[in-house]
């Protein structure tokens, strides 16, 4: 009778056992479906992400250009404008009013391709007590005006 009962029990527990197994197995190949689903939406969007960097990156690179290319186009336009109708009055030549602010635009272009330096112009007193006298380009005749006298 002992091993009737040792028999009902290890049936029962097989029932039970297949049972859980089958419902944890439901969840765990849905988690691994969701999980599956998440790293292709994660590849998927790191791809669009890229692209969309791509795409600025050229359209960057396309516009300066386009820039580029007016500015010389402009330039173009208002030289041939003087030189070939250089009796045209001012106000008549449509080019003549901007031609000084082509010129403005371009020395702040020039001026801002320049690299910075990495030295100052002559001491600073850092390493002495006393301040430091700044020269300037701008204040630099003012500068050695005031030695000299």
């Amino acid at each position: 009778m002992a091993w009737i009962y040792a028999l009902l029990i290890f049936i029962a527990g097989a029932i039970v056992g297949a049972f859980a197994t089958r419902l944890s197995n439901k969840g765990l190949k849905q988690q691994k479906e969701l999980k599956k689903e998440l790293d292709k939406s994660k590849y998927e969007l790191e791809q669009f992400r890229q692209e969309l960097v791509d795409h600025f990156a050229q359209s960057s690179e396309l516009l300066d250009n386009i820039a580029k290319d007016y500015s010389k186009l402009y330039e173009h336009m208002a030289k041939t404008s003087t030189e070939l109708m250089p009796n045209l009055p001012e106000q008549d030549n449509p080019f003549a009013h901007r031609i000084s602010t082509l010129e403005a635009v371009k020395d702040v272009k020039e001026s801002q391709d320049e690299q910075p330096r990495d030295y100052a112009n002559g001491a600073t007193g850092l390493l002495k007590d006393q301040k430091p006298e700044v020269v300037s380009e701008e204040t630099k005749p003012v500068a050695e005006e005031s030695k000299a006298s």
